[in-house]
């Protein structure tokens, strides 16, 4: 006798207004950051466009002549292009690896605080050179290492030692440039890292307690491994950026000093000085167009392999 076979009914696609009525407190609280980006950053896609022609401004983007790769050429012919890859990746490099390090530190460290006032005092004053602009940081460095009436020269002159004309020294600056950004990003960071360490499941850490393990104990086999899918993420957000240098930073630390930029000269400003009399539109915008297309790539790239050693951790 012949069995029959039977097909398990499938279950019903849910459809997407029932999606969107179940959730909708959700997506409410998320349509502010909707309309954000889609406002400033999927409406001026099109204008891309104009990398590809030669701008004119009679006639508008997509009226002006088109002229194909051309001005991507800008950067390939410039003789530059080298050193200021080498400089951008490396000093992202830097910021990245080295920011998160410390703000993950600082995170655990505050975490393991138990004084809550200080606790709260502490994420504050963190949090505040965050919101300095680069240009009163530039400000500060300057008179901090300033040959003839710094801060620092004052010190080094009264305790009889001499000190280096840090403004014409182009090694110094990698240092510098790195230090001044893990002190404006380390409190933002650290608040990201510590809200998901308050988000943890506190019984674990009871448990941890009632059976002996001491403060390391918990941070190597609690916190750690639990804050491990923020800093991938993090990670993957930050490398698609690995081509595009702080502008404001970079620039209002060096401006126009050329004797620093063999070690201090990124895409940002080399094209902003290469740009400042002649106004080319369209080279710029190739210059941005192409960062952020090897930088897509790159997220891509990493997110592959992140999802190749833990799918749970990738991003899509």
């Amino acid at each position: 006798m012949q069995k029959s076979i039977v097909n398990p009914r499938k279950p019903a696609r849910r459809s997407a207004w029932r999606t969107l009525v179940q959730y909708r407190t959700l997506i409410f609280m998320c349509l502010p950051a909707i309309i954000f980006f889609f406002i400033f950053s999927y409406m001026p896609m099109p204008g891309a466009y104009i990398a590809f022609t030669n701008f004119q401004y009679n006639k508008g983007i997509f009226a002006s002549p088109f002229v194909g790769l051309k001005n991507f050429q800008f950067l390939f012919i410039s003789g530059q292009l080298g050193l200021l890859l080498r400089n951008t990746v490396l000093y992202n490099i830097a910021f990245i690896v080295l920011g998160n390090v410390v703000q993950l530190a600082f995170a655990i460290l505050l975490n393991e605080v138990t004084n809550k006032i200080y606790k709260k005092s502490a994420q504050s004053i963190m949090f505040l050179p965050y919101f300095i602009s680069d240009v009163l940081v530039s400000l500060l460095v300057y008179n901090l290492l300033n040959f003839d009436f710094g801060f620092v020269s004052h010190i080094v002159r009264s305790l009889g030692g001499e000190m280096p004309k840090v403004y014409q020294n182009a090694g110094a600056w990698p240092f510098i440039i790195v230090l001044v950004n893990l002190w404006k990003s380390t409190g933002y960071g650290t608040v990201v890292y510590f809200a998901a360490i308050t988000g943890m499941d506190s019984s674990m850490m009871e448990a941890a307690q009632i059976d002996g393990a001491n403060a390391w104990q918990r941070i190597k086999y609690i916190t750690l491994p639990t804050l491990k899918p923020t800093v991938i993420i993090l990670f993957l957000f930050a490398i698609g950026g690995i081509l595009k240098g702080n502008f404001g930073l970079f620039y209002n630390l060096v401006g126009n000093n050329a004797m620093l930029f063999n070690t201090t000269d990124i895409i940002e400003t080399y094209v902003y000085r290469s740009m400042m009399n002649s106004f080319n539109f369209s080279q710029s915008s190739a210059v941005g167009l192409f960062q952020s297309v090897v930088g897509f790539f790159i997220v891509l790239g990493a997110n592959a392999f992140v999802k190749h050693l833990d799918p749970d951790y990738a991003l899509f």
